[in-house]
């Protein structure tokens, strides 16, 4: 994949925090109060966003059938109508708006703005209009996050063609957060991080992780996510967090500094 990073005259704060599942319907005074204090301490904040649970009353609404695979969803030309309409059209201006409202100065924008995301097909045959990405263009994050704007990012990609492709909102992030040389990830879900044998855990290695994908422990929508978080450490993020919408949970951390 290549990737170019954020060049600017002076090296910011970069924080980049993923929002998904039914914690975008239900942001609370907590985030809210979180997010400022982060914002307070210098960090430029770029957001991202799902939206699965619109886009599944939306399919059914419609009913359009759709179905996961590896936590990725399987997207058909009608169902890609369906998530482009619905992340972009209520979604998006819906989190915006909440943001404006707490006093966060914030806009939305998708993969169509400036070809922020530029993606390829990832596997047509398997999922549809499903988009790898191939390059961001962090010029428009930078003209937001230089006068203090958060960009608020729909999880929608564009091909060469032109064609929306849906992607997985936990790769969206992980790309984004490489792509800007974020210092933290913080993919914020319904729940307080990962839990293996009913219990969450605070701190975790990558080894842990493919310790516990392989026994079953971890299955489903938190595949991706740890999958996206493990190669963004990797990739030379300093910390890689799954949180609650109190920004506390699981920090993932190289096994090199585990004491």
């Amino acid at each position: 994949m290549t990737m170019y990073k954020s060049m600017q005259a002076t090296v910011r704060k970069r924080i980049v925090i993923k929002l998904g599942g039914s914690t975008l319907e239900g942001l609370n005074e907590a985030f809210f109060s979180n997010f400022k204090t982060l914002q307070e301490e210098g960090y430029d904040i770029i957001i991202t966003h799902g939206g699965g649970p619109a886009i599944n009353r939306e399919l059914e609404k419609r009913k359009v059938s759709s179905h996961k695979i590896n936590g990725i969803r399987v997207t058909n030309r009608e169902a890609m109508e369906v998530v482009q309409s619905t992340l972009i059209g209520q979604v998006n201006p819906k989190l915006v708006y909440d943001l404006n409202r707490a006093g966060i100065q914030a806009i939305g924008i998708n993969g169509f703005d400036m070809n922020l995301l530029q993606c390829e097909l990832l596997d047509y045959e398997t999922y549809g209009y499903v988009g790898e990405i191939k390059h961001i263009n962090t010029d428009i994050i930078d003209i937001l996050t230089t006068k203090k704007v958060v960009p608020v990012i729909s999880c929608i990609g564009v091909s060469e063609e032109g064609q929306g492709l849906n992607i997985n909102g936990d790769t969206v992030a992980s790309e984004i957060a490489l792509a800007v040389g974020a210092e933290r990830l913080l993919l914020v879900t319904d729940v307080a991080g990962i839990r293996i044998g009913g219990k969450y855990q605070k701190e975790v290695t990558p080894e842990l992780i493919y310790r516990w994908i392989e026994e079953g422990e971890i299955t489903g929508g938190m595949i991706p996510k740890v999958e996206g978080a493990i190669r963004v450490l990797k990739a030379g993020i300093p910390k890689v967090e799954i949180v609650d919408d109190t920004l506390t949970g699981t920090t993932i951390i190289s096994k090199e500094l585990v004491k």
